[in-house]
């Protein structure tokens, strides 16, 4: 029988703070490479990955087998789901442009609103939104940014407010699994769990349209739209509210999405804004057609509803499978097909031990290939029936695949880097560490309990990794501390969604889809960077001002 390796949550000398200065160093590795050094996230990913392998074998004493074993698992996880739902979202974009409809897409959009901050509103935050709440996963920053930098936008901002937008709806993603899966880690009613994370977002949700518009062109740009991002956030926001603490997870998103359109949509028959906004060097020209500054305009050419229908299609199909695929009478059939092993030479191999849970335990590694019941799949049926319906030929098809196997071979490495270096540390008990360092602030971590989530999904690249990673963490210490376990595991959900916009995977999916240069990648993440601790902190204000003001069972 092979012997169980067991986690030491206080490696160095049974030193917290100095234990937690040493499970960090993969992070500030990371953060140095990009943040400093400016070095595409590849770089960074990999040069992460390898500190983490020393730290878990320096420090924490975790065998070269186990070691190599749980860095495997997690970039088996990184190129299934996530990788495979990002591939089928950038083939959908190519096939709209090959097939010469993203003309007819760009002008159904522009003949809504020809003002940029009003399309990063419907495209980036409304359509972003209902894609989160039906795939997940990537598909909303892939889909959405690929929308962007293809009705003019500047790349890098095309990535940038896609990354920005995709915070709102991230806890409630992919037909409500983050909450779902925080249920299943710490045995907390789905419900219960669902309404305070609904709680904690809202708030953030109202402010999210008018956040992104003031990144875009500070208040000059606010003012003139004020009406749109107030409705906006107010329609995403109640409706979040209402669904999440009403009906429960699955809809939230997608019902919060489909209010928030519905009501720009009324808007803007009746209002338009009255300045001329011109932004990123992208001007509009007379006939209200958004062209890029220095380009020639091309007159507008009068779509028909047939053509208009034929440009959605692809998009349309998505949202149909990803529905379909949702629903349990499909899904159950499809999860028959799983295939589930465990990992080799890391299943029940690891020990935890309290405090990180409540008595020790083995620590499970199954993969889990839902090769049919992955959202990647529904979205691959997508391409597939819609290059049908446009008779694009084999050969075209397949040209398709390799030009976008080729677009994303370097992000594909950095998604899978990250997510073996967030594994290793999972494993080794580093990240264990630092949720403990948090656990110690005590009376303020409510608080910190907000950028624990933020951390993970960092780490991740998922609020729901995150919440398998750190959500029976949250539970343990709340009932230590004498706090609402349900509110403190919500704040790991909550916080967790702001972590998104920077973790590396994210990053890469963004840089893919609009075609930024990978040395753009570092300047991308400082850019959200920013935007992401402010975001992060507001959400650990919220959740503070909750556990002090109601009293805490």
């Amino acid at each position: 029988m092979n012997h169980m390796w067991q986690q030491n949550y206080t490696p160095l000398g049974g030193s917290l703070p100095l234990s937690a200065l040493a499970a960090a160093a993969p992070i500030f590795v990371m953060l140095l490479l990009l943040g400093v050094m400016r070095k595409p996230a590849w770089v960074a990913a990999l040069s992460g990955l390898g500190a983490a392998g020393l730290v878990a074998q320096v420090v924490y004493r975790m065998p070269t087998k186990t070691m190599l074993a749980s860095a495997g698992f997690g970039a088996a996880f990184g190129l299934f789901p996530i990788s495979w739902i990002l591939f089928w979202a950038i083939m959908l974009h190519r096939l709209t442009v090959e097939c010469g409809n993203f003309e007819v897409l760009k002008d159904s959009i522009g003949g809504l609103t020809a003002d940029r901050r009003l399309q990063a509103l419907v495209i980036a935050f409304v359509f972003g939104a209902l894609l989160e709440g039906a795939a997940g996963f990537g598909a909303p920053v892939a889909v959405a940014a690929a929308m962007l930098a293809g009705l003019g936008f500047p790349r890098f901002y095309a990535a940038a407010i896609c990354l920005l937008a995709n915070t709102a709806p991230v806890a409630f993603g992919s037909i409500g699994i983050p909450v779902i899966t925080l249920a299943g880690v710490t045995g907390l009613p789905v419900r219960g769990l669902s309404a305070w994370v609904g709680r904690i977002c809202a708030p953030v949700s109202l402010l999210i349209p008018a956040y992104l518009v003031f990144v875009m062109g500070g208040f000059p740009a606010l003012k003139g739209v004020l009406p749109a991002v107030i409705l906006c956030g107010s329609a995403f926001a109640s409706t979040q509210w209402l669904v999440s603490n009403l009906l429960g997870p699955q809809l939230t998103d997608i019902l919060s999405s489909l209010a928030a359109m519905a009501s720009l949509a009324v808007l803007l028959k009746v209002w338009r804004p009255r300045d001329d906004y011109v932004w990123a060097g992208v001007s509009v020209p007379v006939d209200g057609s958004p062209t890029a500054t220095g380009e020639s305009s091309v007159p507008t050419i009068s779509r028909t509803r047939s053509k208009m229908l034929v440009a959605w299609l692809p998009y349309l199909l998505l949202v149909f499978f990803v529905f379909l695929w949702g629903l349990a009478a499909v899904r159950s059939p499809l999860d028959k097909m799983t295939v589930k092993f465990p990992w080799p030479g890391l299943d029940n191999m690891v020990q935890r031990v309290p405090p990180v849970v409540r008595r020790p335990s083995s620590y499970g590694a199954v993969f889990a290939l839902n090769w049919m019941s992955a959202s990647g799949t529904a979205c691959m049926l997508a391409v597939v029936v819609a290059a049908l319906v446009l008779k694009v030929t084999l050969l075209q098809f397949a040209k398709m695949l390799c030009a976008a196997l080729h677009q994303m071979a370097l992000s594909i490495l950095t998604i899978a880097a990250v997510l073996a270096l967030a594994f290793l540390m999972n494993y080794c008990g580093a990240t264990a560490t630092l949720g403990l360092a948090f656990a110690a602030t005590g009376r303020l971590f409510p608080f910190f309990s907000a950028l624990l989530g933020w951390l993970g999904v960092f780490l991740v690249g998922s609020d729901t990794s995150a919440n398998a990673l750190f959500g029976n963490l949250q539970v343990v210490t709340a009932s230590r501390l004498g706090l609402d376990p349900t509110l403190m595991a919500a704040s790991n959900s909550s916080g967790g969604v702001m972590g998104k916009m920077i973790s590396l995977s994210s990053i890469a999916v963004a840089a893919a889809a609009t075609g930024l240069p990978r040395s753009d990648e570092a300047k991308l993440f400082r850019f959200t960077l920013k935007h992401s601790v402010i975001l992060a902190v507001l959400i650990g204000l919220v959740v503070a001002l909750y556990a002090w003001l109601i009293p805490q069972s």
